[in-house]
């Protein structure tokens, strides 16, 4: 998620979550962004994200990782994982999902006025944003 536009960007991952197939995953994704918005990348403590010095090399971005039990450093994150539980319920197997499944899921999100966004959607922010830069 990007968190000026609060715009969504799911990565698939069919077959593990292991820290190489998540490495490759955001490194894909975050790939089609323009380098200007490749700023960093806010992740909690989890071992998904062991190469992520690797990825940090591949796509420039540096990665914050927050303080164990503090979501509070993650906000922006936290209030799209409920978003996203509202399509995918906790203990939901997500590798039965495709990339369309995810990105029809994205699509959702990103046509969904914010309140923080005065009421816009993410992709008309993201579409804003892109425009006047």
């Amino acid at each position: 998620m990007e968190r000026t536009t609060r715009y969504v960007m799911l990565v698939h991952l069919p077959n593990d979550h292991s820290a190489e197939t998540v490495r490759d995953g955001l490194i894909r994704t975050m790939s089609t962004l323009p380098e200007h918005m490749r700023g960093s990348l806010t992740w909690d403590q989890g071992a998904e994200m062991a190469q992520h010095k690797a990825f940090s090399t591949a796509t420039g971005m540096d990665v914050y990782f927050c303080d164990p039990h503090s979501p509070w450093q993650r906000g922006s994150n936290e209030n799209t994982n409920g978003l996203l539980r509202q399509y995918f319920p906790k203990g939901t197997d997500l590798s039965v999902y495709s990339p369309e499944d995810l990105e029809h899921v994205a699509q959702q999100l990103n046509g969904r006025p914010r309140k923080t966004l005065d009421w816009n959607t993410p992709a008309e922010r993201l579409r804003d944003l892109l425009l006047t830069t």
